[in-house]
C-alpha cells in the first residue's frame, strides 16, 4: 500500500529525473554575455545586493512552490539539506548545521540562493523571489518577523545567531 510519504518521494524522484533529462546546453562553451550575467558578488556587508525586497509572508508560497520538494514543507530537509533548527548544537558532538544555527551572515544566504537554487535550475529566481525566500528562511529560523521587509539597505544588518563564531580579516561586523 502506498502512503502519502511514498507517493511524495516517488513524485520527487520522477520530477528530478525529468528535470535532469531536459538540461540544455551541457558541453557548450558559455558566451561572454552569459558569463557576465552570472558574475555577481555579494559580500557580508551587503555590497553588490540588487534592488528588490521581500517578506516571509511573500516568501512562503515561493518556498512551497520552488523549494519544499527538496528541503521539506517546513525546511526540515528531504533529499537536500535541512534549513531550520539546530539552535545551540554547534560545538556539540551532534552539531546540526542549518541557516539558523550555523550561517554567519544573512547576505551569504541571499547570495547562495541566488547563485545555486533551485538545484535543478540555478540562477533562475528573480531578485525579488530571492529576497522573499531569504526572508522566509530567516523567519522559519525565528531570526526575523513574518512581516519584516528585507532589501539591500537592511539585509546586512540582520544579526545571525552564530555570527560571532566566525572570524573575518577583511570585514567588520555591522
Amino acid at each position: 500500500m502506498y502512503t502519502y510519504k511514498n507517493i511524495f518521494v516517488i513524485t520527487l524522484l520522477l520530477i528530478g529525473q525529468l528535470a535532469l533529462s531536459q538540461t540544455p546546453n551541457l558541453g557548450e562553451t558559455p558566451s561572454q554575455e552569459m558569463l557576465s550575467s552570472w558574475d555577481t558578488t555579494i559580500d557580508p556587508l551587503g555590497r553588490g545586493l540588487p534592488d528588490g525586497s521581500g517578506t516571509a509572508e511573500e516568501g512562503q508560497p515561493v518556498f512551497l512552490m520552488k523549494c519544499a520538494a527538496c528541503h521539506g514543507l517546513e525546511g526540515e530537509g528531504l533529499i537536500n539539506d535541512r534549513l531550520v533548527g539546530g539552535h545551540g548544537t554547534i560545538g556539540s558532538d551532534r552539531a546540526v548545521k542549518t541557516v539558523g544555527s550555523y550561517w554567519p551572515y544573512a547576505t551569504t544566504l541571499y547570495d547562495y540562493i541566488r547563485r545555486a537554487m533551485p538545484y535543478i535550475n540555478p540562477h533562475s529566481l528573480s531578485d525579488q523571489e530571492v529576497y522573499q525566500l531569504t526572508a522566509y528562511i530567516l523567519y522559519m529560523n525565528e531570526i526575523i518577523e513574518a512581516d519584516e521587509r528585507l532589501d539591500k539597505n537592511n539585509l546586512a544588518n540582520i544579526e545571525m545567531p552564530n555570527r560571532l563564531n566566525f572570524f573575518s580579516y577583511e570585514y567588520e561586523l555591522p
